[in-house]
């Protein structure tokens, strides 16, 4: 006989499913501060702050928080928003300061490029590169030389600490193509980042490390008043199949108006010389589409043409593979005579102007939830080494 049912109690067992925990938050106190280093936080914070391995682990499981390094960490959200933003480079240059955890190493070569907005080879091995005036070490990612580090020739760049911008450039001279080299040079120097004389200081102190001849020849080389790679690869293939040297960063002005900043300018023919990247074109400036934008250039251009000065524009093939062709242009635009009666004025520009607001980073990681560190309502916030364009 089966014994009665007890009041209250079902005739089957039933599983209740446990309830679903969230995964922790990152504690508030290390979550500001992480924010100053693009959002990473490491395991021993966390496990200061009373946040259990079990936590952790469960955290990285369900790919809320990702673990870049053995015990360095950065919650998936961040991770989205600095790639968004084009700034892995100082992420992972970040995870691997903060693992060594050596005051005395700073990030120098292309990754101290990369933090001061320079222009950068784009064949670049992605390495984390670091000086240590004490030692020489290799890691997954990473690679630290040995080599003095006088106090002015190291500084600190929001959550970086990194070379000097004329120290970085000298080193990275050592090693990069001579374009390359010289249009880190350029850019230090348009910017204001550095001066000849520190150049001059920090070449004279190197004087006798390998590689260092092509670093003086890369500064010799450099102008300052290139306001792009382009326009530094532009001067030098000039140089180099014999033409005679243009006066860069020339206003023409029509009536005392400023019709247009031209790149390269001889006076004798009236000839300009513009390099034109597809970036202006593609990111015009002042809101502009590229549609209008390349209208406003034919506008300018015909005016200008019309007062008989002659055009040769420029694009990255003619550099490469058409210099042949581009300097029987050149040839024949400066075989001819300039206009007898010069509507127009020509100023040249002592210095170059940045035409972008390219300034490198910070490490200050903006989040779009609370607009701290945002650009102001009806703007769009622009990633390091996305400037506007143009002129």
């Amino acid at each position: 006989m089966h014994s009665p049912r007890r009041p209250g109690f079902p005739g089957r067992l039933r599983h209740h499913p446990r309830p679903v925990l969230r995964p922790p938050a990152v504690p508030l106190a290390l979550d500001e501060p992480g924010r100053r280093r693009l959002g990473i936080f490491t395991s021993a914070d966390l496990t200061a702050a009373g946040v259990t391995r079990a936590e952790v682990a469960s955290a990285v499981r369900r790919g809320t928080w990702v673990r870049l390094r053995p015990g360095i960490l950065v919650t998936a959200a961040d991770l989205a928003e600095v790639e968004r933003t084009g700034r892995r480079p100082g992420l992972e240059a970040l995870a691997v300061t903060t693992t060594l955890g050596r005051p005395a190493a700073v990030l120098s070569g292309a990754t101290a490029a990369w933090v001061w907005g320079l222009p950068r080879p784009r064949s670049a091995v992605p390495v984390v590169e670091l000086t240590d005036p004490h030692r020489w070490r290799r890691g997954r990612g990473w690679l630290m030389t040995r080599a003095a580090l006088p106090d002015d020739e190291v500084t600190v760049r929001g959550a970086y600490g990194v070379t000097t911008a004329a120290r970085t450039v000298v080193d990275a001279a050592r090693s990069w193509s001579e374009v390359a080299a010289v249009a880190a040079i350029d850019a230090a120097l348009l910017r204001r980042l550095t001066t000849r004389t520190e150049l001059a200081q920090v070449l004279e102190r190197q004087a006798y490390v390998p590689g260092i001849p092509r670093s003086v020849r890369a500064v010799a080389l450099a102008d300052g008043r290139a306001e792009s790679w382009l326009e530094t690869y532009g001067r030098l293939t000039f140089a180099a199949l014999g033409l005679p040297p243009f006066v860069p960063q020339v206003e023409l002005r029509v009536d005392g108006r400023l019709v247009k900043v031209v790149d390269g300018w001889y006076p004798g023919p009236a000839l300009a010389i513009e390099f034109d990247g597809q970036v202006k074109y593609r990111r015009p400036a002042f809101g502009r589409t590229p549609e209008e934008e390349l209208w406003r250039e034919k506008r300018v251009e015909d005016l200008l043409r019309s007062l008989g000065i002659q055009f040769v524009r420029v694009a990255t093939e003619d550099l490469s593979g058409g210099r042949r062709t581009l300097e029987q242009r050149v040839r024949r635009s400066l075989a001819q005579a300039g206009p007898a009666l010069r509507e127009f004025n020509e100023v040249p520009r002592a210095a170059g102007r940045p035409r972008t607001d390219e300034t490198g980073d910070d490490g200050w990681l903006p989040r779009a939830d609370d607009r701290v560190g945002t650009s102001p309502p009806g703007s769009t916030w622009t990633r390091p080494g996305a400037g506007r364009p143009g002129r």
